[in-house]
């Protein structure tokens, strides 16, 4: 059934196999304006900016998906469910955990740990552990090192909480050996694990919730460009 009550699209060729996907839609249109050719808008449903254009010869698409894993989750099902989307590509911020992982770092989410109730409805009888695809995951690594980036990859959490009321929280899961945290990519991963499809999320580093050092809005929205180029070698 297409469109869908939160993409616009009529006609599913007009998305590409692959979408990146920031939370922030604008800099989905950052990105579109800074990498792609012959750009065509194809969603501004509540202002969730979607494009799809040209990189090297090849279409891609980019979208935004908003803050938390219920608001991924609804975009990356219709992305995938609707318009037939394969290989979905996560691009956002995260707060480091660790001592070792620096601001504007690049980590890359091998697994995504979380404290959401969003597999629940999978119903598998255990605790799923999140991963992201192989495929996407050696292609991004590769890429980030050819570039010269700082890069880790590992563990990440995707919580639900932005304020939480257990200050020091984060602490634990540090001691667990998780990079950084974030609020996307678990709802992604299981969406494309229950689909078949490859999922994988990119981060920079905004703020250290260790040192508390932290980057302007401005700066995560247009300046965190690498793992923009590191995404788009993958397509």
């Amino acid at each position: 059934m297409i469109p869908t009550p939160h993409i616009e699209v009529k006609n599913k060729g007009v998305i590409a196999d692959t979408v990146l996907l920031p939370g922030d839609p604008l800099r989905a249109k950052f990105i579109a304006d800074k990498y792609l050719e012959n750009t065509v808008q194809f969603n501004s449903v509540r202002n969730m900016y979607g494009y799809t254009g040209a990189y090297n010869g090849r279409n891609v698409s980019v979208m935004g998906t908003g803050m938390g894993m219920p608001s991924i989750g609804i975009y990356s099902y219709e992305l995938i469910h609707f318009y037939g989307v394969k290989n979905l590509i996560r691009i956002g911020s995260a707060g480091s955990l660790q001592e070792d992982v620096k601001v504007k770092d690049i980590v890359i989410g091998m697994s995504a740990s979380t404290n959401s109730n969003y597999a629940s409805q999978f119903q598998v009888p255990g605790s799923f552990a999140p991963s992201a695809s192989w495929s996407l995951l050696q292609k991004a690594a590769a890429a980030a090192e050819k570039k010269g980036a700082a890069f880790k990859v590992g563990n990440i959490l995707s919580t639900d909480v932005f304020y939480d009321d257990t200050q020091d929280a984060w602490k634990k899961w540090a001691k667990m050996g998780v990079l950084a945290v974030e609020m996307e990519a678990a709802a992604l991963y299981m969406n494309a694990a229950r689909a078949g499809v490859n999922a994988l999320c990119i981060l920079t580093i905004s703020d250290s919730l260790v040192t508390r050092e932290a980057t302007t809005s401005e700066e995560r929205q247009n300046s965190f460009t690498q793992m923009m180029e590191i995404a788009l070698e993958l397509i």
